[in-house]
């Protein structure tokens, strides 16, 4: 029973205070609103992509050509 105690080692860290819920007013809402649309289209796009065949071709690829002559 070897006298430990809790003076050596790492320091426990300190509580952080907790954060005060903002209030927002209407801007705030309608920003997160739109955001939440942006990422549930993207979501439903990432899920339509998901099933089809081949990979999604927006024309920005151009011509492919071999490096075989």
């Amino acid at each position: 029973m070897g006298g430990q105690s809790r003076d050596g080692g790492k320091a426990k860290p300190l509580k952080a205070p907790k954060k005060q819920k903002a209030e927002l007013d209407d801007e705030d809402k309608a920003f997160l609103e739109k955001q939440r649309a942006a990422e549930k289209a993207k979501k439903e796009l990432a899920a339509s992509a998901a099933g089809k065949k081949g990979p999604l071709n927006t024309g920005a690829q151009g011509i492919k050509k071999s490096g075989k002559k």
